[in-house]
């Protein structure tokens, strides 16, 4: 067994029971999918009115847009662990220790993707109780959880990056709100991209976000078209693999330093 195949498990665990001992960051993580879900969706159901919106259900619509928009929230604070690890020290130990970097890195991820599936299932299970339905099956299914790990594996990557570049919380705090926010508003997570501004839908094409929600809501619908699915999926696997890579620059770039 390779010393990173080896040293993750240990790692994911470690992250995994230390979520877990906070029954606080475990309410909050499940509650705020379900407010926003449910606040939003309450806020928004007249758009379904607009000529040109496409579903006839605004629950049915937001629910695969709410999945991702959790997992950019979550992931975004990725790096504060961190550093609260340098600030106590451990980080260092970890350095001084055998252990993998990339194990590190990987095992950190790993245990938000978890966090991330839980989200994922209970946002889904949310907007059933609340009327939505989906015609995709398994597979559409299968295509937004698979989006929504990869949207929070890239940000998580990049928020870890940030906090190994800059050491500081209130830097990653800034940073995480300037990235996600317009993300979020960018893209067709909460309005039809045929009733949006012709500014947001440009944008959009460029957004990881839009692509996870576009190659989810194609996924679960009726009749999806699997080659935008492919599509999409590609464009963010590709942009997961490279902040992938930059964040084991930043890694890098930190041990040099230290």
């Amino acid at each position: 067994m390779s010393t990173i195949t080896g040293h993750t498990p240990l790692i994911t665990g470690r992250w995994l029971r230390a979520q877990y001992r906070q029954p606080a960051l475990i309410a909050f993580t499940l509650i705020q999918p379900a407010i926003w879900l449910l606040l939003f969706g309450q806020l928004f159901k007249g758009v379904v009115d607009l000529p040109g919106f496409s579903d006839s259900s605004y629950i049915a619509f937001l629910t695969p847009g709410i999945v991702m928009m959790t997992a950019l929230m979550n992931s975004g604070w990725s790096g504060t662990t961190f550093i609260a690890d340098m600030e106590r020290g451990v980080m260092d130990r970890m350095l001084a220790s055998p252990v993998s970097r990339g194990g590190l890195m990987a095992g950190q991820l790993i245990s938000n993707a978890t966090t991330t599936l839980i989200q994922t299932v209970l946002v889904f299970a949310i907007g059933i109780a609340a009327g939505a339905r989906w015609d995709g099956g398994p597979a559409g299914y299968a295509v937004t959880i698979g989006a929504s790990m990869l949207i929070g594996t890239a940000f998580g990557s990049l928020s870890n990056a940030v906090a190994l570049l800059t050491r500081q919380q209130e830097a990653l705090i800034g940073i995480s709100q300037f990235v996600s926010l317009p993300l979020t508003f960018m893209s067709s997570i909460m309005i039809d991209p045929d009733v949006a501004p012709r500014w947001v839908n440009v944008a959009a094409r460029f957004n990881p976000v839009d692509w996870a929600a576009v190659a989810a809501r194609q996924a679960l619908s009726a009749d999806p078209d699997w080659s935008s699915v492919a599509r999409h999926s590609a464009y963010l696997l590709a942009f997961t693999l490279v902040v992938a890579w930059l964040s084991t620059r930043a890694f890098r770039t930190y041990q040099r330093s230290v």
